[in-house]
């Protein structure tokens, strides 16, 4: 595709239903090809959150690619929307209160991307050694944290941490938040559901990243949370963009 020209992108995706829950309600999508990737956490209990999940993946893995990242978020929200309406229908056939999800959704083209998200998945970049979370959680614990109501260092214990305010699938208009930036060659981006992020810190993200092999941070993060407990459902996507053209590249002269 010519609009993934300027970057070349590598990435890994791993999900793992954790130690305590008998389902994996959490779904990834990884095309390093499309510069399109996404995780998403089913909500609702055993098959109905697995099939929320899946439910939104599988609709984002039927866009097609195109040449510009502002066409392709389009694309991304109209899916959206259309999977909040199946789910909200198919809880309706099935006789229960909610089958919801949420995610984050990561798009590429050229120099530039944006993200689009709904609920508690998180996208972080990781740049030039420092980690940064880019997405706002849409949850209770946020929401009393941004009013002041809540010490960040009481987040960990506060007895509704997990309590989500939007997702796919729960309201019948769907809000979705999007921030969009500029691409620098070797950043990393990460995508997670909680279950990564309520189970490992931001230095041990870091650290796992700082190599720049999608694969083994994807497997080392996974392993981190699981040796944490693993009480979640625990996705990542890990993509990495390089710029074959750097000017700071090393380039190997085999005349030399």
């Amino acid at each position: 595709m010519a609009g993934l020209a300027q970057f070349r992108w590598t990435s890994a995706a791993r999900s793992h239903v954790g130690l305590i829950r008998e389902v994996n309600e959490d779904a990834c999508l990884d095309r390093p090809q499309s510069g399109l990737w996404a995780v998403a956490d089913g909500m609702g209990g055993h098959s109905q959150g697995d099939f929320a999940s899946r439910a939104v993946v599988d609709s984002l893995n039927r866009i097609a690619p195109t040449e510009h990242v502002d066409s392709t978020i389009s694309r991304v929200r109209l899916r959206l929307e259309a999977v909040n309406r199946q789910l909200r229908e198919e809880a309706a056939l099935r006789d229960v209160s909610l089958i919801g999800s949420t995610v984050v959704v990561l798009v590429a083209c050229q120099d530039s991307c944006s993200c689009l998200w709904v609920g508690d998945s998180r996208l972080y970049l990781f740049r030039n050694g420092r980690l940064k979370q880019l997405t706002r959680d849409h949850s209770l614990i946020e929401e009393l944290r941004a009013r002041g109501e809540l010490p960040p260092e009481d987040s960990v214990d506060y007895p509704s941490r997990n309590h989500i305010t939007r997702a796919v699938g729960t309201a019948e208009t769907l809000d979705l938040d999007e921030q969009s930036m500029q691409v620098n060659d070797d950043d990393m981006f990460l995508l997670c559901s909680d279950g990564l992020s309520n189970e490992v810190s931001e230095q041990e993200m870091a650290s796992a990243l700082v190599m720049g092999n999608c694969r083994q941070a994807a497997e080392s993060l996974v392993d981190i949370a699981l040796k944490h407990g693993g009480r979640d459902n625990v996705s990542v996507v890990v993509a990495r963009a390089e710029d074959p053209y750097s000017q700071d590249r090393t380039v190997l002269n085999p005349a030399a």
